[in-house]
């Protein structure tokens, strides 16, 4: 029978470094328990940033590049990967691996055991908290997935959801990627499951519940400028009204 005695030391101080990292995550899921504060009891300031989850193929970069351009905000989408890569000296291929995708249990503890390139969720998400309070500290910022609603102040920015019809994220995510609708439907139930897992590992929400956010979208019925238009709308009655 062969020998297994060299394994049961790391295997043990993997599990333990999950159990940890687990805590940690715990740590960050128990602020999102302000969003279930009755509005009365939260003090609502002027909105310095907007959070923007969104369906795949729903259009979220997009809105929250017309919203960077009319407002003059800046805009972390996919590029906050280059300022994580850069910040930590982690290649960006590897931060991709963990970014909104799939959470793996094994993955994540033999992981950086196997391969010290590798960077688990906990720390990802860790980096990435650090990013977006600076970033939310000096405002006027637009985020886009990745959870940061539930890692910035909450009374502090607009949760906006944006949906569409099966058919729109289709077209547009054959639009986009140059790839037949058959692929295109499997890339959008891929994004969906990934980002929805994501959430509710690291946050213990269901991403698709409304009642988590201030506003829900159809970016189908509004365009992109339109849905950019109606958020900032909103913005201005959440600050009038706070």
């Amino acid at each position: 029978m062969r020998d297994q005695s060299w394994v049961e030391p790391k295997t043990t101080a993997a599990a333990e470094r999950k159990m940890q990292a687990f805590a940690r995550t715990q740590e960050i899921a128990e602020r999102t328990t302000r969003i279930d504060q009755p509005q009365s009891t939260r003090q609502k300031a002027v909105v310095s940033y907007v959070a923007l989850s969104r369906e795949a193929g729903a259009g979220g970069s997009n809105v929250a590049e017309a919203l960077g351009r009319k407002l003059g905000w800046e805009v972390f989408d996919k590029g906050v990967l280059d300022q994580l890569a850069d910040r930590y000296q982690i290649s960006r291929p590897v931060l991709e691996v963990v970014d909104e995708t799939t959470l793996s249990w094994a993955y994540d503890i033999f992981g950086t055991w196997l391969d010290h390139e590798i960077i688990s969720h906990e720390k990802y998400l860790t980096r990435l908290n650090r990013i977006f309070l600076a970033a939310a500290k000096k405002g006027n910022a637009v985020f886009v997935g990745r959870g940061a609603q539930f890692l910035l102040p909450r009374n502090q920015g607009l949760a906006v959801r944006l949906v569409a019809s099966d058919t729109f994220r289709l077209h547009r995510l054959m639009e986009a990627n140059e790839i037949p609708i058959a692929k295109a439907r499997q890339l959008m139930h891929r994004l969906d499951r990934g980002r929805r897992q994501f959430v509710r590992h690291f946050f213990h929400q269901d991403v698709e519940d409304p009642h988590i956010y201030d506003l829900v979208i159809n970016v189908e019925h509004f365009g992109i400028e339109g849905t950019a238009d109606l958020i900032i709308r909103m913005m201005s009655i959440v600050s009038k009204t706070g």
